[in-house]
């Protein structure tokens, strides 16, 4: 009887030993398997066999994840003090990386980025900031993504999300845009006024070769006139001046 009853024990402790050694894996994820300290091979998605005591694993998820840098005081090549907030996606594409040749890869990325972000941006302009942010952006991916490689990260997109300018730069600036409108308005008129002068004087040659075309006009201008009944005029043709010349 305490023969049955120790076999009994010891197939249950052959049981629970076994389903404890069966791990799942979700699609997402990657495992990374460790025997007695020492890597050991990959876990797909699904059941996986674990030796317990022997064997120990980690998850590492494998989807796109979000590095949402926090505002950076960055100067520009112009010395100009601008504040950014930016935010990196990546991916882990190597497991064995990831967790072997660096301690925290999140934590890692985050740094990484606010480095980088500050460097780029200490290397341009600010009128390129403002107007080549996907080209920034770009450059500032193509630095993490080669600097991450090595702990088998891969860098998806980088955005510029905001960037703050100081109230005095924003009040030169906007100064510098209405003299630029105002600046395009003067130009536009001139441009109108010779358009203008132009036909006017083709319409006064015309006028000169048909002695006529100036009498409609006349008519035309006398009618424009006489609809507002409050205006009193004297009109002398033409004809009357000749008249008094040849006296």
């Amino acid at each position: 009887m305490a023969l049955s009853s120790l076999v009994i024990f010891a197939l249950l402790l052959i049981v629970f030993f076994v389903i404890s050694g069966i791990k799942q894996v979700m699609e997402y994820e990657r495992g990374i398997k460790f025997t007695l300290g020492i890597f050991s091979g990959i876990m797909s998605p699904g059941l996986n066999i674990v030796v317990p005591i022997f064997q120990t694993y980690q998850r590492v998820d494998i989807r796109v994840k979000t590095v949402d840098v926090p505002k950076q005081d960055c100067i520009t090549k112009d010395n100009v003090s601008v504040t950014v907030d930016a935010v990196a996606y990546y991916y882990v594409s190597d497991i064995k990386k990831a967790i072997l040749d660096v301690e925290d890869f999140f934590y890692a990325m985050n740094q990484l980025s606010q480095t980088t972000m500050r460097n780029v941006i200490g290397e341009v302009v600010l009128d390129q900031l403002l107007c080549e942010r996907d080209k920034i952006a770009e450059r500032i991916k193509e630095i993490i993504d080669k600097a991450s490689d090595p702990w088998g990260i891969r860098i998806d997109k980088v955005e510029l999300k905001r960037m703050d300018l100081p109230d005095n730069m924003k009040r030169i600036m906007a100064r510098e845009a209405e003299a630029e409108r105002e600046k395009r308005g003067v130009i536009i008129k001139s441009e109108g006024e010779i358009v203008a002068s132009k036909n006017l004087s083709q319409a006064a040659a015309v006028m000169a070769k048909h002695p006529g075309s100036m009498q409609l006009r006349t008519l035309q201008t006398i009618n424009d006139i006489s609809a507002d009944p409050s205006q009193k005029f004297l009109f002398f043709p033409m004809e009357m001046g000749e008249m008094f010349k040849k006296k």
